[in-house]
């Protein structure tokens, strides 16, 4: 079994959250990509660039992607 096959981190609402969420994960050195999910929630789907995203790390990076993104997620301290 490859110990780096990509993994499903989070999903996501759409390409442009996709691509701040990888921004975060690549600033703290993990690898990560997006694809279109499996899910079809749109007729239009397969014509237009549009939908969920899912946000894929390598499986060994898998808890530190959750944890930084929960972080960035978590409302600032008072």
């Amino acid at each position: 079994m490859e110990t780096d096959a990509p993994v499903v981190v989070t999903v996501v609402s759409g390409e442009a959250e996709a691509e701040v969420v990888c921004g975060l994960l690549r600033s703290a050195g993990i690898k990560c990509a997006y694809r279109d999910t499996d899910a079809i929630d749109s007729s239009l789907e397969d014509f237009m660039a549009a939908g969920a995203r899912e946000i894929l790390v390598a499986a060994p990076d898998i808890e530190a992607a959750k944890e930084l993104i929960a972080d960035a997620q978590a409302p600032p301290a008072a």
